[in-house]
C-alpha cells in the first residue's frame, strides 16, 4: 500500500504543551507524504496558526464548542495544576461526532485511516471501537516521558518487586511523590476521559527517543506487550534562521549579541502562574546572579487566550533600569526552540514539562529544574539524577516553600558560572548532538519513524 492510501487523523488535546507534541508529529509524518487531517476546537485552531508554524499541506478541521467560562488562572492555589483550564478542556469532548463523520468520510475513500489520538482524548474517539469499517486502526498519543509512564504502571499495578533490578530500586528509593501533581478537579477530569481506548489501539507513541530513555521504552512494552514507537524528538531539531513566514522576535536582536552559552533562559511555560512574591524573589535572584538571562515573564493562559483580560506582573521597583544591558525581560509568546538553540543560550530554568524537557536536549541545553505540577516532577528527576543534564532549582519535596533570591541566585551561579556548570553543559551539549543524530538517515529514531510509516502503509 502506497503512503498515499493512508489518511491521518490526529486528534491532540487542547492544552498548549499536548498540542504542540501531536502538530510537530503532523509535520514530520506529512513529509513521507502522508495526508494529514488534524481536528480540532475553532478556538484552538485559531491558537495553533498564532503560535506554530506548519506546513500548508496539514489540513485542518476545526469547530466551534458550546461556549466555555475561561478564568483567569489562581497563583495563590494550594496546587499549581492548572484548574482554570478545565472548562476549555471539556469544550473539546463535544468534538466526538465531528471526529466520528470526519472518520465516516475518511475510510471510504483511503484504503487504511490511521487515528492518533491524546490519551486525554479518548472520548472523542470512543466510537473507533464501535465502527464496523476494517480499515480504520487507532494509536494512542503518551504525551509524558517513557520514564513517568513506567513508573506510573509501576504504581499503578502495585509496586510489584524489582528484585534483580538494583539501578531501577535505587529510582524507586528517590522517585517524587503524586501527592499535589493534580487538583481534585483535575483528578476528576483525568478519569473521566478513561473509556478503555487501550482495548482497540493498535499501539503507542510516544515523544521520546531510544537515545534518551532506551531502557524505559523496553521496559513498558515488556509490561504491556503492544508495540511502543518512539519516534521522539517531535519538535524540529535543525533551526533554519527564524521562523519561516514569521517576523524574527526583537529579543534576538539582543541575544545575537552575547557570548556562546552565556545566557540563562528562563520560562515557566504556558500552564504555570506564579504569585506575585515568588516573582520578586526570582528577579532579585537574578540580578545578583551577575548573570546575562532572557526571562519570559507571562502568566498562565485562559482556555481563551483571545481574551485579552490578562494580570498584570510586576517586577521589582527599577529592577529592569538596574540590569541593563546583562538581562531582558520578555512579557510575549516567544519562539522558545529557536531560543534553546541559539549559540548563546547555556542554560534553561525551566518547569520540566515534557514539551520543554525535549526542547532542551534537543537543543544541548542544561536545565535548571523548577517543577510545578502533573508529570513535571518526574521529568526532573529524570533530567537531573538520571540523564545528569540539569540541576534542582527546588525539588518536589519543597513544593510548598517560597524560594529565596538566595537559592535562585545560587543555581544559576552554579549552571552558568562555574566548573560544574561548564561539565553539566558538556554533557547536555554531547546528549544533544546523539538526539540530533538518531532524527538523520540512519539514526535510531529515523529507523522508527521509517518503520512506522512502513507499518501503516503496510
Amino acid at each position: 500500500m502506497a503512503a498515499s492510501d493512508v489518511a491521518v487523523i490526529m486528534v491532540p488535546f487542547p492544552a498548549q504543551g499536548h498540542l504542540n507534541q501531536l502538530l510537530h508529529l503532523s509535520r514530520l509524518l506529512s513529509a513521507y507524504n502522508l495526508p494529514i487531517h488534524v481536528i480540532t476546537t475553532t478556538t484552538h485552531h485559531r491558537q495553533a496558526q498564532t503560535r506554530i508554524p506548519l506546513p500548508p499541506t496539514i489540513h485542518f478541521h476545526h469547530h466551534p464548542t458550546p461556549p466555555f467560562p475561561s478564568p483567569p488562572p489562581d497563583p495563590t492555589a494550594a496546587s499549581k495544576f492548572p484548574t482554570h483550564l478545565i472548562p476549555s478542556f471539556q469544550s473539546a469532548m463535544h468534538l466526538r461526532q465531528p471526529f466520528t463523520e470526519l472518520l465516516s468520510t475518511l475510510s471510504r475513500t483511503a484504503k487504511r485511516v490511521v487515528v492518533i489520538h491524546d490519551y486525554l482524548m479518548g472520548p472523542v474517539v470512543q466510537d473507533v471501537g464501535l465502527m464496523l469499517y476494517n480499515n480504520v486502526e487507532a494509536y494512542m498519543f503518551s504525551c509524558c516521558s517513557a520514564f513517568g509512564a513506567f513508573w506510573y504502571h509501576h504504581e499503578a499495578t502495585g509496586r510489584p518487586s524489582l528484585d534483580g533490578e538494583p539501578e531501577l530500586a535505587a529510582v524507586r528509593k528517590e522517585l517524587p511523590s503524586n501527592e499535589d501533581c493534580y487538583s481534585m478537579d483535575g483528578c476528576r477530569f483525568v478519569v473521566s476521559t478513561d473509556v478503555g481506548c487501550e482495548k482497540f489501539s493498535s499501539g503507542t507513541i510516544c515523544d521520546t527517543s531510544r537515545v534518551v530513555e532506551g531502557k524505559y521504552v523496553d521496559l513498558i512494552e515488556e509490561q504491556g506487550g503492544k508495540k511502543l514507537w518512539a519516534l521522539g524528538p517531535f519538535n524540529p531539531v535543525e533551526i533554519m534562521g527564524h521562523e519561516s513566514g514569521n517576523q524574527r522576535h526583537g529579543l534576538f536582536d539582543w541575544l545575537d549579541k552575547q557570548a556562546p552559552n552565556s545566557v540563562l533562559y528562563v520560562s515557566f511555560g504556558t500552564t504555570t502562574s506564579i504569585s506575585n512574591e515568588q516573582i520578586q524573589e526570582i528577579a532579585l535572584g537574578l540580578e545578583k546572579s551577575e548573570q546575562k538571562f532572557i526571562w519570559v515573564l507571562r502568566d498562565a493562559d485562559k482556555g481563551d487566550i483571545f481574551d485579552n483580560e490578562v494580570r498584570k506582573l510586576e517586577l521589582p521597583e527599577g529592577f529592569e533600569e538596574r540590569v541593563g544591558e546583562n538581562g531582558l525581560v520578555v512579557m510575549d509568546w516567544v519562539p522558545q526552540l529557536e531560543i534553546l538553540g541559539h549559540s548563546s543560550t547555556g542554560g534553561f530554568m525551566s518547569h520540566c514539562g515534557w514539551n520543554s524537557s525535549m526542547e532542551s536536549m534537543t537543543m544541548g541545553v542544561p536545565v535548571a529544574a523548577w517543577p510545578m505540577h502533573s508529570d513535571q516532577p518526574r521529568n526532573a528527576m529524570l533530567i537531573t539524577k538520571v540523564l545528569n543534564v540539569g540541576m534542582y532549582v527546588r525539588d518536589w519535596t519543597q513544593r510548598k516553600e517560597l524560594v529565596s533570591s538566595t537559592v535562585v541566585k545560587e543555581v544559576v551561579t552554579r549552571l552558568m558560572g562555574s566548573k560544574e556548570g561548564e561539565e553539566m553543559q558538556r554533557r547536555a551539549a554531547e546528549l544533544g548532538d546523539r538526539v540530533r543524530r538518531s532524527m538523520m538517515d540512519g539514526g535510531v529514531t529515523r529507523i522508527e519513524l521509517d518503520a512506522f510509516v512502513s507499518h501503516v502503509s503496510r
